[in-house]
């Protein structure tokens, strides 16, 4: 499955982003990187920055935004627009927690922020900036902006479209404030219609790598029951029971574990996954189980 390339700061940016055309200055999500195809089984694949993963080994972190891309994206939408759907691998964010605490009931799981297609070329046919040697392109912003309309999920924000690029400073450039929480920006990508693109980071927001887990994860001291304690609390056993009654869901065991697990990796993300920080996911699994069923008993 295609890769993502690096995105440069602007001061290291290709020399003529700036010089000709327009830009689309986009908000740079905190999160971790998130790509996925359909496949011609019909079943979706999944990978971050450097891996691909089966079906049956999603890590936890991930879940949340998986199921949501899952249970939204529309597959016939995308097998009536390409002959072969698997030709386009789209690549975004899973809004997790690492620098910015978002507001989490209206921050989507998943932003998606590109798409990449095997079998398009440019109007003349020839190649730009983010097309393969063998053939493939990115799809310009405007055009991944209406299909991941059309296909049913969100893509990232823009704050601004069309602007002049030789209108734009860069240096002079304030980081607006989020649209998904009360702050300011992780920062903003800006990108043309050939691919090229350029982050600024806004400098008061701590960066982050939009890694993975790491390969070799060093568990966190506190062991599995102390993290369910701290974060499978009474109040958030309750807030999801009352969400799955809002819905007309019954609150049975498994819908509160299972949501509850997923909304516990990815709000406390920094300190259960990120950098060289990690958990034994069956043990702490185990342990949210535990709790879980207490409340649920108690209730």
């Amino acid at each position: 499955m295609k890769q993502f390339p690096a995105v440069p700061r602007a001061e290291d940016a290709p020399s003529d982003l700036l010089d000709s055309g327009h830009l689309w200055i986009q908000e740079q999500v905190d999160g971790v990187h998130l790509r996925f195809r359909l496949r011609e089984s019909g079943l979706l694949e999944f990978g971050d920055r450097r891996r691909t993963y089966d079906a049956d080994e999603i890590p936890l972190g991930y879940r949340r935004a998986v199921r949501h891309v899952r249970e939204a994206f529309d597959r016939e939408a995308l097998r009536a627009a390409r002959e072969d759907p698997s030709s386009v691998v789209f690549f975004g964010v899973a809004t997790v927690r690492r620098a910015i605490d978002y507001d989490w009931d209206r921050t989507p799981p998943f932003l998606g922020f590109d798409a990449w297609d095997a079998a398009e070329r440019d109007s003349a046919g020839s190649r730009t900036e983010g097309d393969d040697a063998d053939g493939g392109r990115f799809l310009p912003p405007d055009a991944v902006e209406r299909a991941y309309d059309r296909l049913g999920l969100d893509a990232v924000n823009a704050f601004e479209k069309e602007v002049r690029a030789t209108d734009f400073d860069p240096e002079s450039y304030e980081v607006p404030d989020s649209a998904w929480y009360d702050g300011p920006a992780a920062g903003v990508v800006v990108r043309n219609k050939t691919g090229q693109r350029a982050v600024i980071p806004h400098p008061d927001v701590r960066g982050s790598d939009d890694g993975s887990p790491a390969d070799d994860p060093v568990p966190t001291e506190a062991s599995a029951d102390e993290l369910a304690a701290a974060y499978a609390t009474d109040e958030r056993i309750r807030s999801v029971a009352r969400e799955l009654e809002t819905r007309g869901r019954p609150v049975a065991f498994d819908a509160v574990f299972d949501r509850l697990v997923r909304d516990i990796a990815r709000e406390e993300y920094a300190d259960l996954f990120d950098g060289d920080r990690s958990v034994d996911t069956s043990a702490f699994r185990s342990a949210v189980a535990a709790r879980t069923q207490e409340r649920l008993d108690a209730e």
